[in-house]
Order: structure tokens, then C-alpha cells, then sequence
């Protein structure tokens, strides 16, 4: 009696044994197969153990539902993975939830055959970029932010201090690459120019050159906690850090600094120097609140506890524990909602919680999840965690909170006054550029305006003595020649005046006027001194009246085309100003500035098009003139300025000067004095050489006749003025003027002898040196050229 009564009191005391109903769910980790993953995820078993406990010790959460965790070691291999979970599977009983990240490759699979499965998945590993595809990975929820996060907070983090000119490393893997390729979509939308993204190989130290080689002042960095000292380590042999640089690591783990951690070849002093100031972009491990959350525990209650049980089973600290005990809550407080909801309906067991129907419910309360964790406030949107990345700063050998970024507002909060810089400020990402614009020298457009004047008004005085002088003894079709080969050597010099453009900062009315009025003025003139060649030569080869009055014609015909070319030109692709960059140069003042050198060119949507148009007709014109030219070298037209030898001369003149002031303007467009110099150099010079050619020799017959004739007109009145005579009908003397005396009119300076040196040498000198330059023929008698003299007038 007194055993039952015991028996009794204790069954009163303690109460009937309690009866839980089991949840079966699977619990996918790679093990220690991998040891990379395995250290991962090694130090998560105690934070597993800790939800579990703290989920008995209160009742409300569970009710009378038994979490029944089955484990699964995916060994990170996909195949491997999967035969493991069908195994589980087949053998039963029937599983609910998928708990665990395992490795990416292994999630990324899995992921897509949930649906097929029945199951839905907690990870608590960060989920790649890749997984954000809801329609292939709606069934997927972790409790740490998806590395898309990171990246959005670095490049909020570069907005925030206008930084628009980085540089990208990123280690070798398939998780970091999926970033990598993330963060260049978010920076290509963000206008943040990427110049240089080089991946971390075996030699990190060249990798890293390739940034300084390029200059590039803002670095983000992608690599594992385990390789950072290896990466500052090559920052500090290239002298990578200090003001001018800025380092940001975001990886999307939360393991936080470890430098030193791995041999780097560096002291560490030396790593700490490459680090200092450098800003690490990391999830948020643990909340900042000082109040219990839905577990009844502080955040800092729970971490003591984590740790006295690591120390305890002697292994390793997870960073990923925080998230791993938040997913086992959130997987229980979805499983009992859902149990509790379909017992109501009285169709709860086991089988119609996997059902589609019991899938949906738990799919629709794991989106509805929303309460006070280790690591902050759990929630999700799209099956991503909402919480908060943080923004940490190493400072003096540690880490200090400096700010964060929320995933939910997508707000940057910085703790301005924590942030330290080791410059003034924050450094920049590109040098202080000054602009400078590269013109043509005063002195050199004075010296060639002055040129141009001269060789101007050359021509206009051989076309008033051309007009004048020839009019009397050419026809009227070789008058009309000379006369447009000459206003087409004056366009063409009148072109160097225009050609202002880098003189001086026009307003861009006027740029554009001048810039087309250059090229209307250049192309006409070239085009009718051109055609007025080899409208003459074609004259002096063809033999035929119809042929002869066809060449007349060609000046015209090439007039035209031009016009047509440049109107279509200026209609359908008007030009307009642009600013052609000629490099940098480095400020000898301030060694962080550069000056940009750019120049004002007059460019369209197509000018290369236009120009190959344009020149196909010239060059065309130009080696049919050639070939003439050569066909006509000795022919003798008895014109004082149409001579086939004068014809080739200036054909071939015209063609080498217009080749070269072409390909001398393009190839120095870099620098706008030397293609003024040059193009203007080219058509003066070929002016001048076509006048002095064509027009030389003539002149100086015309010079010698003038004289002549002077000099016969001078003696007789001389003469007249000796002879003695009446007047008044008395006898005068001899001369008006009293005779000089013997020996002064016998001087070698005296006015008689000058002037019979003058009549005799002239002459003389006329007959040796005209037959080289095509003048009159040395057995010529003198009475001969006072015949020929009045031919050349």
C-alpha cells in the first residue's frame, strides 16, 4: 500500500506522460568530407542543439509537436546530394522541410526539385544572386541576406561619396563569380564606370598591378576571410593603401576580420598598415537590441551560451550560427502553424501535411514569418531576409561599427563622425582634372595669315595682268581658263584664312559657319584649278574640235558633282562641334592632378562616309590628271602660259601637295597647330609653285619688253633735246642742259653708260637662263624677241 500511494502521488505530481507528435525534417550539411565546408559549418551543431533546448523550455512555440531532425552529408556534391535525400525519402517516414544550406552548387539543384519533392527549404547559408529567380526558387527561404544585398550596399556606399571610377578583384569560384557578375550589373546601372575587373589567381601581386597600372584609387574586393592576407599583403608591396586608396571588401559572409589568419610572406604590422581604413560589408551576426526576443533570450544571453557549448565540444566558431538558430525557429514556428491549422480542419497527420495542399499553407506562413531574433528581426520578402548589412571600418587593428544598410528601405545610415580617412577627406577616385583646350598659336596663324595675304594678292595681280596682258592676243576659251584657274588658286588660299577654328573659343554659330564655309571654299577651289589642268591638257592632247570643246566643259561638270556631294553633305548630316580628347599629361605642380588636353573638331554622325566620298570623285580626278599630265610633258602649244611641260608640272604639283596636306591633317589631327601648319604649308606652297610655273617666265618676258620698249622710246626725245634748233629765231645751244665734261659722262656711274648696260646685259642674260624654264630659244636674234614681245602682251 505504501509503494501504490508513492506511485500514485509521484503519477499526480509529474502527470500523465505526454505524448508529442514527431515533424519530421531534414537536416543537409556537406560534413566533414569537404574540409573547406566542413570548417564552415562545423561550429553550427551547438547552435542547433541550443534552438532545440530553448524550444522545449517553452511550450508555447512547439505546443505538443517534436522536432525529429534526420541528417544528410551532401559531401557539396549535387549528385551525391540528391541520391542521399531520395534515400531518406524512400525509407520514410514523410518529411516536411528541407533544413540547411549545404554548398551552393548542392543548393542551386535541390532548389529547383523542391517542388517535385513536396518539401520547402530554410537555408541559413547566404543564397547567391543566381537563387533570386523566384519562379525556379520559390521555395527556398534563408535567414542571412542575399549577396545581391551586399552588393547593393556597396554600391550605395560609392553614391554616397561620389565615387564613379573602381576597380573590381574578385577570387576564383563559382559563388564569388556569380557576384562579381551581380555587382557589375548593379554598377552598370548605378553609371559607376568599371575600368579594370582582374580575378585573384595564384599570383595575386600582378593581378593587383594591373589596378595600379590603370590608376584606379577605389578597390572592391571579393574573396574569402581566409585569403585577406594574402591580397593587403600584395597591397603593401605595392604601396596600395594609404589616402589616395580605398578598400571594400564585400563578400556576403559574416566570419569578420582575420588577417594573419594564413601565411602572407608579410609581418603583421605590414598587413595592418594595408588594412587600416579599409571598410568590410558583412550581415548583421547578431541584433543590437538589449531585450529578450521570441527565444527568451537576449542576443547576448544566447552568444554566451553558444560559446560555453563550443567550448565544451571543443570545436570551432561558426559565423554562420546566429542565422542557423534563427532558421530552426522560423522552420518550427511555420511546421506547428501549419500542423495547428489543418488539425482545426481535422485532416492533420503526417501525409496531408506533405500534401499539396499542406505545402501551400506552410509556403504561405513561412512568408508570413515576422518576429525578434539573435540576429534581428526576422521577416522576408521574395524568400529574401530582411535585415541589415553592416558597414564596418578597421581601425587601429579592429573593427568598428561605422554604419549599415537596410535591405527593407533600402536606406544608407553612416556614423559619420566614427569614419576615419587617413587624407583630408574621403580619397578620390580619379585625379583632380583640369581641362585645358589645345588652339593654334598667335604667332603661327599670324606668320601664316600673312603668307596667305601675300599669296593672295599675288594672284590677284597676275589675274589683273593675266585680263589685262593676255586679252589682246588669246582666244577667248583659253582667257576664261586662265582666268577660273586663277580664282580657283585664290579660293583655295582664302581657305587657310578660315581655318581658324583653334585660333580662339567662337560661339557655336560661328564655329559651324566657318567650319563649312572652310570646306565649301577648299573643295571648290581645288576642284576648278584641277579641272582648269586638265581641261587644258586634254585640250593640247585631243586633236579633235569636239573633244577640244568637251574639255571646256569640264570645270563645270566638277563644280557640280561638288556641290552636289557637299549639299547632300550639309542636309542629310549637318556637322557639329565635338570635343576630340588628346590625352593627359601629368600636372608638374600637383602630382594628383592631370591636365586633359582636347581640342574643338567639326565632326558629323558619319564623316568618315563622307569624306570616302568625297575624295573617291577627287582622287579619281587627280590620277587621271596624272596620267595625262605625263602624255602632254612635251607638247608645245605656242601659249605663253599653256605649256604641256608647264601643264605636267603643275598637275603633278597639285596632286602631291594635295596627298599630302590630306594625310598630314589626319594624321596629326592630335595636335591642331601641326595640321594648320601642315595643310596650310601644302596649299600655299602648291599655289605659289603653280603661279611661279605657269606665269613666271612670262612675267619676266613681259618685264623685258616693257623695258625695251621704254628705252626706245626715252632716246629719241633725248635726242630731240640735243640736236640745236630756232627759237625765237635766234640760234640756241647745242642742249638744253650744259654737256657734262668728258670725264664725268664717261663714268661708270653715269646716266648713259647705266642706261646702255641696262639695254645690252638684260638681253643677254634673258637668252641663258629662259629655255630652262620654257622661255625663248637662245639662237633667237635679238630682233626676234622684240617680234615675240608683242605676241606675250
Amino acid at each position: 500500500m505504501a509503494v501504490f500511494w508513492c506511485v500514485l502521488l509521484c503519477w499526480l505530481a509529474v502527470g500523465p506522460a505526454q505524448q508529442f507528435q514527431p515533424l519530421p525534417v531534414f537536416w543537409m550539411l556537406p560534413g566533414g568530407s569537404t574540409s573547406d565546408w566542413g570548417n564552415r559549418t562545423g561550429g553550427l551543431e551547438p547552435a542547433v542543439r541550443l534552438a532545440l533546448q530553448d524550444l522545449k523550455n517553452q511550450p508555447g512555440p512547439l505546443k505538443d509537436y517534436q522536432i525529429q531532425i534526420q541528417l544528410l552529408d551532401s559531401q557539396c556534391d549535387p549528385a551525391k546530394a540528391l541520391r542521399a535525400l531520395f534515400d531518406a525519402m524512400w525509407v520514410g517516414p514523410k518529411y516536411l522541410l528541407l533544413l540547411g544550406g549545404a554548398c551552393p552548387p548542392v543548393t542551386a539543384l535541390i532548389g529547383r526539385a523542391l517542388p517535385a519533392l513536396h518539401l520547402v527549404q530554410v537555408s541559413f547559408m547566404a543564397p547567391p544572386p543566381s537563387l533570386s529567380n523566384r519562379k525556379w526558387y520559390g521555395r527556398v527561404f534563408s535567414t542571412v541576406p542575399s549577396q545581391r544585398t551586399v552588393n547593393m550596399a556597396a554600391v550605395r556606399l560609392l553614391q554616397h561619396h561620389r565615387w564613379t571610377r573602381v576597380g573590381v578583384v574578385t577570387q576564383d569560384g563559382t559563388q564569388l563569380s556569380e557576384m562579381n557578375k551581380d555587382l557589375m550589373r548593379q554598377l552598370l546601372k548605378a553609371n559607376v564606370q568599371l575600368v579594370v575587373s582582374p580575378s585573384l589567381s595564384e599570383d595575386v601581386c600582378s593581378r593587383l598591378k594591373m589596378l595600379r597600372d590603370q590608376d584606379v584609387r577605389i578597390f572592391i574586393a571579393q574573396f574569402e576571410e581566409d585569403s585577406a592576407s594574402e591580397v593587403f599583403c600584395c597591397a603593401y608591396r605595392l604601396k596600395l593603401f594609404g589616402a589616395r586608396y580605398q578598400w571594400i571588401v564585400a563578400t556576403g559572409g559574416a566570419g569578420g576580420w582575420k588577417l594573419g589568419w594564413r601565411q602572407s610572406g608579410c609581418r603583421a604590422v605590414d598587413l595592418q598598415t594595408a588594412a587600416e581604413g579599409s571598410i568590410r560589408l558583412q550581415p548583421r551576426a547578431l541584433s543590437n537590441r538589449h531585450t529578450a526576443g521570441v527565444s527568451g533570450q537576449t542576443p547576448e544571453e544566447y552568444e554566451q551560451a553558444y560559446l560555453r557549448e563550443v567550448m565544451e565540444q571543443r570545436s570551432e566558431v561558426s559565423p554562420l550560427h546566429a542565422f542557423a538558430y534563427d532558421a530552426v525557429w522560423v522552420a518550427s514556428r511555420a511546421l506547428t502553424q501549419t500542423a495547428e491549422a489543418l488539425k482545426r480542419r481535422h485532416k492533420f497527420h503526417n501525409k496531408t501535411l506533405g500534401d499539396e495542399e499542406g505545402v501551400k499553407m506552410l509556403l504561405e506562413n513561412l512568408k508570413n514569418t515576422d518576429f525578434h531574433g539573435v540576429t534581428g528581426q526576422v521577416s522576408f520578402r521574395n524568400g529574401e531576409r530582411m535585415t541589415s548589412i553592416e558597414i564596418v571600418q578597421f581601425q587601429a587593428g579592429s573593427g568598428v561599427l561605422v554604419g549599415e544598410f537596410s535591405v527593407s528601405s533600402q536606406q544608407l545610415r553612416l556614423k559619420t563622425h566614427l569614419l576615419k580617412f587617413k587624407g583630408v577627406g574621403p580619397p578620390r577616385d580619379h585625379p583632380v582634372i583640369h581641362v585645358q583646350k589645345v588652339r593654334v598659336g598667335v604667332p603661327l596663324y599670324a606668320v601664316m595669315s600673312s603668307a596667305t595675304v601675300a599669296t593672295m594678292v599675288t594672284t590677284l595681280t597676275m589675274l589683273c595682268v593675266v585680263t589685262i596682258g593676255y586679252r589682246k592676243c588669246s582666244a577667248g576659251d583659253s582667257l576664261l581658263l586662265l582666268v577660273l584657274l586663277l580664282l580657283g588658286l585664290l579660293l583655295c588660299s582664302s581657305s587657310v584664312l578660315l581655318s581658324c577654328l583653334h585660333v580662339a573659343h567662337l560661339p557655336q554659330e560661328v564655329f559651324l559657319l566657318l567650319c563649312s564655309a572652310r570646306v565649301w571654299v577648299l573643295s571648290l577651289g581645288q576642284s576648278v584649278t584641277v579641272s582648269v589642268l586638265i581641261g587644258c591638257s586634254w585640250r593640247l592632247h585631243s586633236v579633235r574640235r569636239i573633244q577640244k570643246e568637251l574639255a571646256g566643259r569640264l570645270p563645270l561638270a566638277a563644280v557640280l558633282l561638288d556641290v552636289l556631294v557637299l549639299t547632300l553633305w550639309q542636309v542629310l548630316d549637318p556637322p557639329r562641334r565635338v570635343e576630340l580628347q588628346l590625352g593627359v599629361q601629368r600636372d608638374s605642380e600637383d602630382p594628383d592632378s592631370v591636365i586633359r588636353l582636347q581640342s574643338d573638331s567639326c565632326r558629323s554622325s558619319n564623316t568618315e562616309l563622307w569624306i570616302s566620298v568625297h575624295c573617291g570623285s577627287k582622287v579619281l580626278l587627280l590620277v587621271s590628271g596624272c596620267l595625262l599630265a605625263w602624255r602632254i610633258r612635251a607638247v608645245d602649244s605656242g601659249h605663253p602660259a599653256l605649256g604641256g611641260q608647264q601643264l605636267a608640272l603643275s598637275l603633278t604639283a597639285v596632286t602631291v601637295c594635295s596627298v599630302a596636306g590630306f594625310l598630314g591633317s589626319v594624321l596629326t589631327s592630335h595636335s591642331p597647330s601641326v595640321s594648320f601648319g601642315l595643310s596650310g604649308a601644302a596649299v600655299l606652297g602648291c599655289n605659289l609653285f603653280v603661279l611661279l610655273v605657269l606665269f613666271g617666265p612670262k612675267l619676266d618676258v613681259q618685264i623685258h619688253t616693257l623695258s625695251l620698249e621704254l628705252s626706245d622710246t626715252v632716246e629719241p626725245e633725248r635726242l630731240q633735246l640735243e640736236e640745236p634748233g630756232l627759237q625765237n629765231g635766234t640760234f640756241t645751244r647745242r642742249s638744253v642742259h650744259q654737256e657734262a665734261p668728258p670725264s664725268e659722262r664717261d663714268h661708270i656711274n653715269s646716266p648713259e653708260v647705266m642706261r646702255r648696260r641696262f639695254s645690252i646685259q638684260l638681253p643677254i642674260l634673258h637668252h641663258s637662263y629662259l629655255p630652262v624654264i620654257g622661255g625663248v630659244s637662245s639662237s633667237s636674234s635679238s630682233n626676234s624677241s622684240s617680234s615675240v614681245a608683242p605676241a606675250a602682251l
